[in-house]
């Protein structure tokens, strides 16, 4: 067992105990109210659904606690009047990955002046008035996604390149926190002028098609020269590899992705994908239900020991490590049980093998 997976291994294993130690009061938790939770669409990542709403149903059944879990599907009144719903209905406590920070913030100014707490999941809420935060270390997940590029760039025997940054959502301050990360790593080979940044372009609201239109719009700026596109997720990361197989470039430009999805990880195996970023959704998930149920049941919240400032506050945060993946450890994923065997490897089962899974 490598180092990586012990910790990864820990990490959820430390998550699972939290869960444990509140099970206990379960009937209590049950008359003090329910949680609830809303995830922020279907459309950016397939992560919400496949992932996060499962794990966080399973913690809540196993520390015996109701919870009521909804998608705004990408609509910021959607998003408001889901927690209104939720709060008049009696929520103890609001899980919350959120569409904006202006929306988001309107939604907890709400639920604090009715004595709700409010848990920031995944994404922070900047200047707003969560009462805790639950994500990974996205900074970190950017220098993963810089590093690896630069691997991929380095493995080419590439000294010069031409680049560009394919960004998540401008509202999103993960997506900053992101770029913020592999710029941190890229940016020193550009100003040694060793690599050309083409472009550099934001997708809005994390759209996969629209990120496919505004890779092709760099493609063309580039004149159809590329060498790596750093793409913020698995989505539009894909979304580039599309436009890269009409022009018969896939697998000759390096491509970063996150999340770590059936496709992601194919696409790694066969080249398409450089590398992307793994993080234990069910780390985070059983996080931030250990959180809601000790505030459901008026414990202290003793998991968050990590602080997180939002432009105004700090927020007591649960801080979680990402892993950086590429073909030598797409296994690691799929040992830790976050996807299948079957699914990664189906009709390229020559390719697993070829690489330990």
């Amino acid at each position: 067992m490598t180092k990586r997976r012990i910790a990864l291994t820990a990490v959820i294993a430390a998550a699972a105990l939290a869960l444990t130690g509140f099970a206990n009061t379960s009937a209590n938790a049950a008359a003090k109210g329910f949680v609830g939770v809303i995830l922020p669409d279907a459309a950016s990542s397939n992560r919400w659904e496949t992932a996060d709403r499962p794990f966080l149903t399973a913690a809540f059944k196993a520390a015996g606690v109701t919870a009521d879990i909804q998608n705004a599907n990408g609509d910021k009144t959607a998003f408001q009047t889901i927690a209104d719903q939720m709060l008049t209905k009696g929520a103890k406590v609001l899980i919350m990955v959120n569409l904006d920070s202006a929306s988001a913030k309107a939604v907890q100014d709400k639920a604090k002046a009715q004595g709700v707490p409010t848990i920031d999941y995944d994404r922070l809420t900047l200047n707003g008035s969560e009462s805790y935060y639950v994500s990974f270390d996205n900074t970190a997940v950017g220098v993963l996604q810089g590093t690896g590029i630069v691997n991929c760039l380095k493995a080419a025997k590439k000294t010069k390149a031409r680049i560009v940054y394919l960004n998540g959502s401008p509202d999103d301050n993960n997506a900053t926190l992101f770029k913020k990360g592999y710029d941190s790593v890229i940016r020193p080979y550009i100003t040694s002028k060793a690599y050309t940044l083409v472009d550099d372009t934001a997708v809005p609201g994390w759209d996969n098609v629209k990120g496919g239109t505004i890779f092709e719009q760099q493609l063309t700026k580039a004149g159809g020269k590329l060498d790596a596109v750093v793409s913020a997720n698995e989505g539009l990361g894909l979304a580039a590899v599309a436009v890269l197989k009409k022009n018969k470039l896939n697998g000759k430009v390096c491509v970063s992705g996150q999340d770590a999805t059936v496709d992601g990880l194919r696409a790694i195996l066969t080249g398409d994908l450089s590398n992307t970023v793994y993080k234990a959704i069910k780390a985070e998930a059983n996080g931030a239900a250990a959180l809601a149920v000790a505030l459901l049941n008026g414990k202290k919240a003793a998991t968050a020991t990590g602080v997180t400032n939002n432009g105004t506050v700090n927020v007591p945060s649960v801080l979680l490590k990402p892993v950086g993946i590429t073909k030598a450890n797409v296994k690691v994923v799929i040992a830790d049980g976050f996807q299948k065997r079957a699914d990664v490897c189906k009709g390229i089962e020559a390719l697993c093998k070829a690489n330990g899974i």
